[in-house]
């Protein structure tokens, strides 16, 4: 028997992780303007820099969370204005492992996430 559909009510937010290169000054630069972008843009939480791998990310990165209702425009607007950086979108259903591997969307280079690092759930 095969296992039921989730439902995307599931869904209580989403998170977009911005990688960037801390030592190349350039893509620091990218990184700053699109989250400057975005803090005038959207009503996100932005999460602080990080240049050094933090939990399962692989590079520097920040966060930013946000609500379902905020998708299908923030999710567009990082897509056109990534300017080349890559992102990892997902969503939070309890389940970080899943919610950072089976339900992630890449946007630019698919990075390797340490998994280990991540909760089955949340419980």
């Amino acid at each position: 028997m095969s296992e039921p559909a989730k439902n995307p009510t599931a869904i209580t937010a989403w998170h977009a992780h911005v990688y960037y290169d801390p030592k190349d000054p350039e893509s620091r630069a990218r990184a700053a303007r699109l989250r400057e972008w975005v803090e005038a843009r959207f009503p996100a939480r932005m999460g602080s820099w990080h240049d050094v791998p933090v939990g399962p990310h692989p590079g520097a990165m920040y966060q930013i969370a946000f609500s379902p209702e905020l998708f299908p425009r923030l999710a567009p607007f990082l897509m056109l204005n990534r300017t080349g950086l890559t992102i990892l979108l997902h969503p939070e259903t309890g389940r970080p492992r899943d919610d950072h591997t089976l339900h992630a969307a890449w946007l630019g280079a698919v990075l390797p996430l340490k998994t280990e690092t991540l909760p089955e759930s949340e419980d």
